[in-house]
């Protein structure tokens, strides 16, 4: 055809499938680009080679080792579509030389580049740990540093070999072949991305699984999806729990309950427990007062016992309400952590979440029936428990004690002290001397077990009598005299003789010298004898003069005898 006539209305009407079908059958003529990447078609696998179709009317060869797995295994069949680019190597008669494994790397660089400039998430294997991090198979070999793997620094490094983790690509260099990946990058954008879904979800009362993170003393952190929330130790249950680790632990999928959302400083506040009905709304249904409980000791304490007898409902058994006896100097004397008791409910306070219980209540009271089982009067033995400055406390049986003041200790010393009469331990007997059942006292005496001393004396002696003392101590008004043992008279100065304001510097009388006293007064009320030197020596002088006379009057009488006898003999002259 000329070059300047024009094509018919008929040679330019070719249908668009058949433009297609051109356009398939000339590319095959036109060769590949240099190093582009071709698609083929597996036609035979042989021992040696893989014979592939790659287009342009024309088969090629790839070595059967680019398709042969470390374990010698063929992972190609014929059928299969597989990535393919011209080898430049020698080529085999009748084909042409291609490579697989040149193909997968161009292909993997494209896609490690693309992950790079739009930051994607690629999964990567850890293939080993290497100095300074782990080596990582993104298609190839990256370096990821230690300080990359987490968010938090991480210690065992070993662990992670063999697992596959999501990383992105911090550092890539496609001519030196080196890539740098981050495990801790790609966490944080997952983090970044959970935590955006979570937050428009979150309110408080809302009911979320989450898992458990970390624990500490006071409670767990729960990870709800890129936010973590606390929950308190005292949240986790109604029964008591002392550490979070009694019934949590790290990595553990939990239900919790948003107590209190702070959007702002994005602080949540976590619980468990409320999502259980709470025990102490109901509690005085299945409690009254006098029911027997059993339940198991959590605590004792220096004032008690803590003892849980439902879950999540604990009761304390205070120290007064654990024996009648009052000499108890600690409740794990009695009961310990863990051990099943019974006990009596003496009082149930809901609103302040407190039930009292008692475990003398058990056994009957001592003190309701001590009256009819002791009397005023009587003597009974106990053992000295205790004793203060004013007395010794006795334990004359179980629960039942009485107190023996200082001053029903002896009739005759001056007691300063319990331990100079009674030792901790003894054995005693004493008298009962008042019961208090109300008021659960007893009073008890020693002294009372011996006779008055004062008494006797008192029976023995009376105003006038004369009687021998010691001169025990002195006094700004006198001297006292021991006349018994326990028994002391005062001998006032005015009854000392000789004694004058004057001389009242210099003692009257010496200590420890014994004298003959007149008793001029005697109290047995009050315990007091008044005794008087001078009323001695008045009676001996007023002796010596009644002798006197006496004798004056003999002579005198003797006299007149003599006179008279006289008379009468002149008279008979």
């Amino acid at each position: 055809m000329d070059q300047n006539q024009q094509p018919t209305d008929r040679e330019n009407s070719v249908a668009p499938e058949d433009y297609e079908h051109l356009l398939e059958d000339y590319s095959h003529f036109a060769p590949p680009a240099e190093g582009e990447i071709l698609a083929g078609t597996v036609v035979k696998v042989t021992a040696k080679e893989v014979i592939i179709d790659f287009g342009y009317k024309s088969e090629g060869l790839v070595p059967i080792e680019q398709f042969t797995t470390p374990a010698g295994e063929v992972h190609v069949q014929a059928g299969d579509v597989v990535d393919v680019m011209i080898d430049h190597g020698e080529q085999p008669e009748g084909y042409i030389l291609l490579s697989h494994e040149k193909a997968f790397r161009v292909r993997i660089w494209d896609h490690l580049d693309k992950a790079f400039r739009e930051q994607l998430t690629l999964s990567g294997h850890v293939l080993e740990r290497v100095k300074g991090g782990l080596s990582v198979d993104v298609g190839v070999k990256a370096f990821m540093p230690g300080s990359q793997i987490d968010v938090r620094p991480a210690h065992n490094l070993d662990s992670f070999v063999g697992q596959d983790i999501p990383v992105k690509i911090i550092k890539l260099n496609r001519r030196r072949g080196n890539i740098v990946v981050s495990r801790k990058a790609a966490i944080e954008q997952e983090v970044t991305e959970r935590k955006a879904v979570t937050l428009q979800h979150l309110e408080e009362d809302s009911v979320l699984t989450g898992i458990v993170k970390n624990l500490t003393d006071y409670g767990a952190f729960v990870d709800l999806g890129g936010i973590d929330g606390l929950l308190h130790v005292t949240d986790m249950s109604y029964s008591r729990v002392n550490h979070p680790s009694e019934i949590l632990h790290v990595g553990d999928e939990i239900t919790v309950k948003v107590l209190k959302f702070d959007r702002e400083k994005e602080r949540v506040s976590l619980g468990m427990r409320q999502l259980e009905p709470d025990p102490w709304l109901t509690v005085m249904d299945r409690y009254t007062r006098d029911l027997r409980v059993v339940g198991r000791v959590l605590n004792v304490t220096d004032y008690g016992a803590f003892v849980e007898i439902e879950p999540g409902v604990e009761g304390l058994i205070h120290i007064s309400e654990m024996t009648w006896s009052r000499r108890m100097k600690h409740p794990a004397k009695v009961v310990k952590p863990g051990d099943q008791v019974e006990a009596v409910v003496l009082e149930v306070n809901p609103k302040e979440r407190r039930i009292s219980l008692g475990l003398k209540q058990l056994e009957p009271n001592p003190w309701s029936t001590i009256e009819s089982r002791y009397s005023v009067g009587s003597v009974v033995e106990g053992r000295v428990r205790n004793m203060t400055d004013f007395g010794a406390f006795v334990e004359i049986e179980e629960g039942i004690d009485g107190l023996v003041h200082i001053s029903d200790l002896s009739w005759t010393k001056r007691v300063k002290h319990p331990s100079e009469i009674l030792r901790k331990g003894q054995i005693v007997q004493a008298v009962i001397l008042a019961i208090d059942a109300r008021a659960k006292r007893l009073s008890l005496g020693v002294k009372q077990l011996q006779p008055d001393a004062w008494e006797t004396y008192f029976q023995a002696h009376q105003v006038g009598d004369v009687v021998r003392g010691r001169v025990s101590r002195l006094a700004s008004f006198g001297a006292f005299v021991e006349l018994a043992e326990g028994v002391e008279g005062l001998c006032h100065n005015s009854e000392i003789p000789g004694f004058t304001p004057r001389k009242a510097e210099e003692p009257p009388l010496n200590i420890g010298e014994e004298y003959d006293f007149k008793v001029i007064k005697m109290s047995e009320a009050e315990k007091k004898i008044g005794l008087s030197l001078k009323a001695i020596i008045d009676d001996d002088e007023r002796t010596r003069l009644e002798d006197y006379q006496r004798q004056a009057a003999a002579a005198t009488t003797t006299i007149e005898e003599v006179m008279s006898l006289k008379d009468r003999q002149e008279e008979q002259k």
